[in-house]
């Protein structure tokens, strides 16, 4: 979709063109309250100013959407099919890669309640376990930070593929 389209939309369809970028709905319908965008640029602006209100609330709902690094997004939803292809280096994995996010996945949720979020697009399943390994030494709020950065990277990313 082009940003003229995007502006034209009404209310509800805009935050449903937004709405797979990231699971934290008063995101999308601040973005789309704020149209419309003179430019490309200033709509990503605006897009990445509303991520850094984002907290502890809105990483802990955005998280409910998202999989594991190395499991299959289950359903339909476009989000789903975006994780997916996404995270396609590590459903390409070998067994004992795909062994060894496992465990470290695991090991990150006892350490922090969390799934581990990276921006995987663009990353090898090798890249992604070692970061992982590498934030399990975070403490708590270095870590909730690093997962914020994350989550913002990954909607802009999605935003960007979405409306050009």
């Amino acid at each position: 979709m082009d940003l003229t389209q995007f502006n034209q939309l009404g209310a509800a369809e805009a935050t449903a063109a937004v709405a797979h970028c990231v699971a934290i709905p008063a995101w999308a319908e601040a973005l789309v309250a704020a149209r419309p965008y003179a430019s490309l640029t200033a709509l990503y602006h605006r897009a990445e100013q509303l991520t850094h209100a984002w907290e502890t609330n809105a990483l802990t709902q955005a998280l409910q959407a998202h999989p594991r690094i190395g499991e299959k997004a289950l359903g339909e939803a476009k989000e789903a099919a975006l994780s997916r292809t996404e995270q396609a280096a590590m459903q390409q994995a070998g067994g004992a890669l795909q062994l060894a996010m496992l465990a470290a996945n695991q090991t990150y949720e006892q350490r922090f309640g969390r799934v581990f979020l990276i921006r995987a697009k663009g990353r090898s399943g090798e890249e992604m376990l070692a970061e992982l390994r590498r934030r399990l030494n975070n403490d708590d709020i270095t870590e909730q930070q690093e997962a914020l950065a994350q989550l913002r990277e990954i909607t802009l990313l999605r935003l960007t593929e979405s409306i050009a």
